[in-house]
């Protein structure tokens, strides 16, 4: 009964990594799209098998996997060709979060969904298919934020050279814009305390909100037909 859905965004050392911390300290289950983004890329998944019919062997490792630094610089230098691997990921991402999602609802679990920064893309949102109930932007308004500190972080991280990093950032949507698309914004200005004390506050609130009564019941309808369904079938089966 205490379940809710969030979505966390942010960009570049925004400080997503440390609320997602706080996030798991408190119990929450975590489902980063940038953990599973990675696995359905693998070898003999569907995606993997797309990838490689449009884009060329050329992109590939010598033990067949993806090479995702090829892979990278062929798509952030061309926006038509990032759109066509979002065509072919996204989907295979959004089945295997709600997969999830429906596993941490059987169990109990409250939920804090972490996702990349571009989880508001120019345009619409990413995932259509699971609604976010609270959007999170994690905003670091603090010196040593700014765009030119971005763009060296990223540099330095990535091992990418200006240009890779900053089509790169040009890709995603600037965090002021994710901030008013947002529900709540964690301000990421002070030390690691400051940002847990917000973490915890919120996550205080949403648990006395009302605003999760009909995703808590849609799923709860879902699970007792999928309950019922199986038990008409066992008892087909048993007579």
């Amino acid at each position: 009964s205490t379940m809710f859905l969030v979505g966390l965004s942010g960009g570049i050392a925004s400080g997503k990594s440390t609320v997602v911390a706080v996030l798991r300290e408190l119990g929450c289950a975590v489902i980063d799209a940038d953990v599973i983004a990675r696995e359905v890329v693998q070898p003999h998944f569907k995606a993997y098998r797309q990838i490689v019919r449009y884009f060329g062997t050329e992109i590939l490792l010598e033990n067949g996997e993806i090479n995702r630094e090829a892979l990278g610089n062929i798509i952030f230098s061309h926006p038509e060709k990032r759109q066509l691997l979002n065509s072919i990921t996204h989907p295979e991402i959004q089945k295997e979060m709600l997969k999830q999602i429906l596993k941490y609802f059987v169990l109990g679990k409250s939920l804090g969904r972490s996702s990349s920064p571009s989880r508001f893309p120019r345009g619409r949102q990413a995932n259509p298919l699971l609604p976010t109930h609270a959007p999170i932007s994690v905003s670091p308004s603090c010196p040593g934020s700014d765009p030119a500190t971005q763009l060296s972080r990223l540099m330095k991280r990535d091992g990418l050279s200006r240009a890779q990093a900053e089509a790169r950032v040009a890709s995603q949507l600037p965090l002021d814009e994710k901030r008013k698309l947002a529900t709540h914004v964690i301000e990421n200005s002070g030390d690691r305390e400051s940002t847990r004390r917000q973490v915890l506050g919120l996550h205080t609130r949403l648990q006395h909100s009302l605003d999760f009564l009909w995703p808590r019941l849609l799923l709860g309808t879902v699970v007792a037909g999928l309950g019922g369904l199986v038990f008409l079938l066992l008892r087909h089966f048993i007579s």
